[in-house]
């Protein structure tokens, strides 16, 4: 199987004045983004946090230490990967494994960040390649609160987010990029390292990352929409390469060797403890983002299920 070939960090020019800039821009738009996120769903008496992935989770653990709140060096921090357990380390924090939190039991809240969310709250995970076990934390947590900066802030996933991240079993790599493009994915691959002698990426599962592009992702009140407005066939069911979100992600998961999707969709986990269920919200109850003005907004969900943009 032939893999992209991926460019080393030494052939990149130097950066400009003006790009460090707006990456610097960027981080503080993280760093507002997180603070908020914090103030406002962050409780000192919680027994157990999840704490996700990537660069926006630094600044939320940043956020909780400059509370100096004592009752925080007894709550327990699930991380979700080996790169977020060591934040929570470097932070002087105690951090529990997810398998040995006790049965039937959900954390309080999972902070973590992602690569796009749409106006539904619907996330594409997984450019850190941590998306297995950012979904178990997710899962198990009462409300999933996603921390962002402006870029990943879309009306739709696939928007400028070129592809949803897939952890897949090695050995099923050949058969599953099959899959993909029968369902419409343009030209599915497997993720590579920056050192490209070193082969795929592993996730901490010791599984590849497939990187699968689609078309831009579609609600199911786009369908509804289109409905109305009197146009036929459109079901989201990859139709001319339309997928609903919701539909697509479980087609992905349906296809034998792939053990986790990076959508998360569905419920979140409020919705869920409604419906009567222990776990299982994907979707995160409110999503923080940094603006380029250093103003935060938040896409949260109301009491209603209806989704809204606070600025």
């Amino acid at each position: 199987m032939d893999f992209p070939k991926p460019v080393s960090d030494a052939s990149l020019p130097p950066m400009s004045t003006s790009a460090a800039t707006r990456l610097s821009a960027i981080e503080s738009a993280k760093r507002a983004a997180a603070q908020l996120a914090v103030k406002e769903h962050f409780d000192a008496e919680a027994r157990y946090i999840g704490i996700g992935s990537g660069s926006t989770i630094v600044y939320v653990v940043e956020a909780i230490k400059e509370l100096k709140d004592p009752r925080i060096q007894d709550i327990l921090f699930v991380p979700t990967g080996y790169q977020s357990r060591q934040v929570i380390l470097k932070a002087g924090l105690k951090d529990m494994k997810f398998d040995s939190l006790p049965a039937d039991t959900l954390l309080e809240v999972a902070f973590d960040g992602a690569d796009e969310i749409d106006e539904d709250l619907n996330c594409i995970k997984g450019g850190g390649a941590c998306l297995y076990q950012e979904k178990l934390v997710a899962t198990q947590a009462s409300k999933f609160i996603c921390v962002a900066d402006h870029r990943k802030l879309q009306p739709r996933l696939l928007t400028t987010w070129p592809t949803i991240p897939i952890e897949v079993e090695p050995l099923a790599v050949t058969t599953v990029i099959s899959a993909l493009k029968t369902l419409g994915s343009s030209a599915p691959f497997v993720r590579e390292g920056l050192i490209q002698k070193a082969g795929p990426i592993k996730t901490d599962q010791d599984n590849f990352i497939v990187d699968a592009p689609f078309p831009s992702l579609l609600l199911y009140t786009d369908i509804e929409q289109a409905a109305k407005q009197g146009v036929k066939g459109l079901k989201g069911q990859g139709e001319d390469g339309q997928w609903e979100v919701q539909a697509l992600a479980k087609e992905i998961k349906a296809i034998e060797g792939v053990l986790s999707v990076g959508l998360f969709v569905g419920e979140n986990g409020v919705q869920a403890k409604a419906r009567g269920k222990i776990a299982g919200g994907q979707k995160p109850i409110a999503a923080y983002f940094g603006m380029e003005d250093g103003s935060v907004a938040v896409r949260m969900t109301q009491d209603d299920g209806t989704v809204v943009l606070r600025k």
